[in-house]
């Protein structure tokens, strides 16, 4: 593998004549689906600068980042970033699936897990330089809910859809 560029977060690489992206030093990236003791299912909202658009999306954040416990288990990061970003902890992370997001582009593998046994932990919000907004959307009303937001110009991450499924399974 030959490195093509090196940045702060990222690097470019070659393998086999195939340029993608390597998140150096992470574990792991993980999304959690969360639904509150109320019925809301938790999206988070932030800018996010490569699409220079407002994104929603599942809680979800970097395992073996800088900002994470060295060794972090996957599961532990997905607790970490469900606190971090909305405000709600789970009693349980239940592993639902893993998979490549834009094999094409990146080296990047992401863990979906669904938090069981929810309680209010803290404000979220993410942690400092993070401007994220959370959404607790009724389960029954979610569909709509995004559907009005994207016609409104934000962006709807797929992976939103791919939860939304999971949540409504028992």
């Amino acid at each position: 593998m030959k490195e093509l560029h090196a940045g702060r977060h990222l690097r470019l690489v070659c393998r086999n004549g195939w340029e993608f992206v390597e998140r150096p030093g992470v574990l792991g990236i993980v999304l959690v689906v969360a639904v509150t003791p109320g019925g809301g299912l938790l999206l988070v909202e932030q800018h996010r600068e490569p699409v220079g658009a407002s994104v929603l999306e599942l809680p979800a954040g970097l395992a073996g980042d800088a900002g994470s416990p060295a060794g972090e288990p996957l599961e532990e990061a997905a607790r970490r970033e469900l606190v971090e970003e909305t405000g709600w902890d789970a009693a349980e992370m239940e592993r639902l699936t893993a998979g490549p997001p834009s094999a094409g582009v990146t080296s990047e593998v992401v863990t979906l897990f669904r938090a069981r046994g929810l309680s209010k932990a803290g404000p979220g919000g993410g942690v400092e330089g993070e401007a994220i907004t959370v959404h607790e959307v009724p389960l029954a009303e979610a569909e709509a809910w995004l559907l009005r937001r994207e016609a409104g110009g934000a962006l709807v991450d797929p992976k939103v859809w791919a939860g939304l499924w999971f949540a409504r399974r028992p």
